[in-house]
């Protein structure tokens, strides 16, 4: 479960992410991005997440957002400082498996430049 200070909570800061941000897209789900130039170090990454009707059913779109919750909890401490996501959910989402969910979310991290390459330990080598 995300911490409640890493919660968008607020429409403002939807809206003021999705216009402003940069973003990128893969084929169940696309990424906004706003990052706080220079970054602010005391200001926690936060995020959010819009599953609309087109994705499915309440049951449907309670699943999605339950598991991309948990998917971007485990990487929120990769992210830099001060950066605030808005993970939106395309009606392809609806099928997926968590696997494919997080691929195409690291996939999209990666191209926004927010997540950190693999590190040597990663892969068992020393530096």
């Amino acid at each position: 479960m995300l911490p409640a200070a890493a919660r968008l909570r607020r429409s403002e800061d939807f809206r003021a992410v999705m216009r402003r941000g940069a973003k990128a897209g893969r084929r169940r789900l696309v990424v906004h991005a706003l990052t706080t130039d220079p970054p602010d170090a005391a200001e926690a990454a936060r995020a959010g997440f819009v599953v609309s009707k087109a994705v499915g059913n309440s049951v449907v779109r309670h699943r999605v957002t339950r598991r991309l919750r948990h998917l971007v909890s485990a990487r929120i401490g990769t992210l830099p400082p001060g950066s605030t996501l808005v993970i939106r959910a395309l009606p392809p989402a609806a099928d997926a498996s968590s696997a494919e969910l997080g691929s195409d979310l690291d996939a999209s991290l990666r191209r926004l430049g927010l997540s950190r390459q693999t590190r040597p330990s990663d892969h068992g080598s020393a530096v």
